[in-house]
């Protein structure tokens, strides 16, 4: 190796030796701001300025010398002469990136290279000039982190400007919605409207946004052929160094699965719930079965007189509707069915439940109905209201063991009810459920709707009761408070909002309903039923066939050369299904009314006959009435529609 020489470079880049001291390798680099070092084709320091120096916090006195791979990270060390291809080809510079080991740990620092040769033209040194690039990589590498975090992550994320239109949509959204950027671009889809289902929702939302907040909710929408899938989405605002508003972050996470054991488990709560009214269920059906046998058997006794006749009959009938009411009922609890909020009349489902309750709790439990009267119809679910008022009851009950008085109480609430999110411009009813029972601890009343939690004893209780109604509340837009006192008893107080309209009023049955003179197609596999309606139509000037089953259903419908103005349809039929017969009837004879009757309809196969266009049901049990006035009302909007 040539002895220390100084270095001068000329115009055209090349390197002169010349006969100076060793510091002079750096020449004007020796006072720059900037690191700058020169090392010999062993990869020995030849010279370091200060700034090197104060950088590494070595003296240079043992700089010189040492071999430049002890300053540098050891998975970078190798890389220093990497350069050296590079530097032996005009224009003989380089640039590199490595990891270097200072007093303050690891530091990343990028260095210009430039190789330093004698009058010969060979290479007699590197002399490199740096500077510290760490805060450029680690927010390189953040971003680098960040951007694969929503590039996979197992959220749809959508990006949009402050208008809504997408401006960057992750692989999972794509995955999840079959639509790519490019898609919502040439297609000008509002992504952020999907899944509203209103303009007054979507408006809501923009507000919410517009005022810089952020904006929750749960959709459910359709995905093509993968039926309903539900997401859980949430809208936040971006937001430059200055904080204003530039972007909108959406986030759209699947919580179909979820939903789902939601829904099942609420339906195992539902049938543990219904057994604790079996009791009294079993207790009406039985005493409905002995009027309705007692006065059957009276009648056919003979001799009696013919008002007595008729009062049994009235018994009968009486009996009948009461257990047709009490299946409907049962049905309308136990079965899975769709939420539906719908205006309805709190009072008469409290008073309803009561007196199944009052046959199936414990004689020492007594029930007190403090009801407002004419209180205005409340917006709720019927099926989970129900829900509501057992659960309270049956938690109430437990609470008194040695008896005691459950008071449910009824009322509007004036002004805005004590809950979070009341909406200031609705009004509120308030359900009161109280029990003079054991009361509650602080400790435990603030765990109070946590899903399996309970004080009960092992197998007397899931510990769901009250989170269901926690759930449900939550879900009607609602708040519920509690007060409870140890020793005294409880008060849960449920607010939930009132509809805007008065619930439809029932049409009083007198048996005589409209009589016609079309024909009716009847199809139900119950003999005696069959003729029942067969009869009764008969007798109001219809003209009546029948079918016992769904191939006889079929060929009857398929038979040109009859006519039928309305086909009254069972749903569950032997050999082909009520849905099978509907098909036909669509097929062969698309404008005739269909009336589909059933004591049991799924959402499901209500969704399916809804598909081929079927809108109209019937539930089971009805009375002739009912059925007369219905067909009537068909046949005529049916007339009306008509040229």
């Amino acid at each position: 190796m040539p002895s220390p020489m100084s270095a001068r470079e000329s115009d055209s880049g090349t390197s002169i030796v010349a006969s100076t001291p060793t510091k002079s390798w750096l020449g004007t680099w020796e006072t720059s701001t900037d690191p700058a070092y020169c090392r010999d084709l062993e990869g020995c320091v030849l010279a370091a300025n200060p700034v090197f120096v104060r950088k590494f916090g070595r003296p240079l006195e043992t700089l010189l010398g040492s071999p430049l791979a002890a300053l540098l990270h050891s998975d970078d060390a190798a890389s220093v002469s990497a350069t050296h291809a590079a530097l032996s080809r005009p224009p003989h510079r380089a640039t590199s990136e490595h990891r270097w080991l200072t007093p303050g740990g690891t530091r990343w620092f990028a260095w210009d290279e430039i190789a330093l040769r004698d009058t010969t033209g060979q290479i007699v040194a590197v002399r490199a000039s740096g500077r510290d690039i760490t805060r450029q990589r680690l927010a390189e590498e953040q971003f680098h982190r960040l951007s694969s975090a929503i590039e996979q992550s197992p959220v749809a994320i959508v990006i949009t400007d402050l208008d809504g239109w997408p401006q960057y949509v992750n692989p999972k959204f794509t995955a999840v919605s079959g639509r790519t950027l490019e898609d919502l671009l040439d297609q000008k889809i509002e992504v952020l409207r999907d899944g509203h289902p209103d303009a007054a929702s979507y408006e809501k939302f923009w507000q919410t946004l517009r005022a810089g907040g952020e904006w929750r909710g749960e959709f459910a929408t359709r995905r093509g052929e993968g039926g309903t899938v539900w997401e859980s989405v949430k809208v936040s605002c971006l937001r430059n160094p200055h904080g204003e508003i530039t972007n909108f972050l959406c986030l759209r996470e699947d919580v179909t699965e979820r939903k789902k054991l939601e829904h099942d488990l609420r339906q195992a709560h539902k049938m543990e719930s219904l057994g604790t009214l079996a009791g009294g269920i079993a207790h009406d059906f039985n005493n409905l079965l002995a009027i309705i046998n007692g006065y059957a058997e009276f009648c056919l006794q003979g001799g009696a007189e013919p008002a007595v006749l008729q009062k049994s009959l009235r018994e009968i009938r009486t009996a009948a509707q009461r257990a047709g009411g009490l299946v409907k009922q049962i049905l309308t609890f136990s079965r899975k069915t769709e939420v539906r909020f719908a205006p309805m009349d709190l009072n008469q489902l409290v008073q309803d439940l009561v007196k199944l309750l009052a046959e199936t709790f414990p004689r020492t439990v007594t029930f007190n109905l403090e009801l407002q009267p004419r209180l205005p119809a409340l917006l709720a679910d019927q099926n989970q209201l129900q829900q509501i008022i057992l659960n309270l009851c049956v938690n109430a009950r437990d609470a008194m063991p040695t008896g005691g008085v459950i008071t449910l109480a009824t009322s509007v609430h004036a002004g805005a009810p004590p809950i979070r999110n009341a909406a200031p411009d609705r009004s509120y009813a308030c359900l009161r459920v109280g029990d003079t029972g054991t009361g509650m601890s602080p400790e435990v009343r603030a765990r109070l709707f946590e899903p399996f939690f309970t004080t009960k004893q092992v197998n007397q209780g899931t510990g769901l009761g009250l989170a269901v109604v926690h759930g449900v509340v939550e879900s009607h837009q609602g708040g519920i408070e509690v007060e409870s006192t140890v020793g005294t008893g409880s008060v849960f107080s449920i607010y939930l909002p009132l509809a805007n309209t008065a619930v439809p009023a029932a049409i009083a049955s007198n048996s005589d309903f409209p009589s016609g003179g079309e024909s009716l197609l009847i199809v139900d596999d119950e003999d005696s039923l069959r003729e029942l309606l067969t009869e009764a139509f008969h007798r109001k000037g219809y003209k009546i066939s029948t079918a016992s089953n769904g191939h006889e259903a079929i060929d009857l419908i398929s038979d040109e050369s009859r006519h039928y103005d309305l086909v009254l349809l069972d749903l569950n039929l032997p050999n082909a299904s009520g849905l099978q017969v509907m098909k036909v009837i669509r097929l062969c004879r698309p404008g005739t009314c269909v009336l589909v009757v059933s004591g049991h309809i799924t959402p499901e196969i209500r969704a399916d006959f809804q598909q081929i266009g079927q809108r109209d049901f019937m539930m089971k049990p009805y009375t002739l009435d009912e059925m007369g006035r219905r067909i009537r009302t068909l046949l005529d909007a049916r007339a009306a529609t008509r040229p």
